[in-house]
């Protein structure tokens, strides 16, 4: 069996406006959105990037790119489905993926399970394979200062 890792990380500042943000395919309540093209997933964006890079086929923004006006506002849903279709198209598929969300705010950790089970719905795994986990930054750097959200993630891609 041939297995690959590729990991991922992603940025989204919070903008004005706005009462929610999108993470791990789960709406979550907050007192703003996020500045971005899509729907500024970045934990679907970290996990399609190490998707990706495990594979050697670029990052989101090759597939995705922002100066697309198609993808303005997309549910960064369809990118992981199309991730994961890339990946069967060349025999491979998910063996596992974990994903850390960092921001002082919103609270991640009651949604976590939801976010779970909509990552391993879209990458058609059991959600035993998939982790969504938070942390923060101890009120350091643009995180800490509440003027964004970050994600990283790592993707195990077994062939095979």
């Amino acid at each position: 069996m041939d297995v690959r890792v590729g990991q991922g990380f992603d940025v989204h500042a919070f903008g004005e406006g706005g009462d929610h943000v999108v993470v791990g395919g789960v709406r979550v309540p907050h007192e703003c959105g996020v500045l971005a093209h899509s729907d500024g997933d970045v934990a679907i964006h970290a996990l399609c990037d190490a998707m990706l890079g495990a594979l050697a086929l670029g990052d989101i923004g090759r597939h995705f790119p922002p100066s697309d006006p198609q993808w303005k506002g997309a549910d960064s849903r369809a990118f992981l489905r199309h991730c994961r279709e890339l990946a069967a198209e060349r025999g491979w598929r998910p063996g596992n993926a974990d994903v850390t969300v960092i921001c002082e705010r919103p609270k991640i950790g009651p949604h976590a399970q939801a976010m779970r089970e909509a990552l391993a719905a879209d990458l058609q795994v059991e959600v035993d394979a998939v982790s969504v986990k938070a942390t923060t930054s101890e009120k350091l750097g643009f995180t800490g200062r509440g003027e964004g959200i970050a994600a990283m993630a790592v993707c195990l891609m077994v062939r095979g």
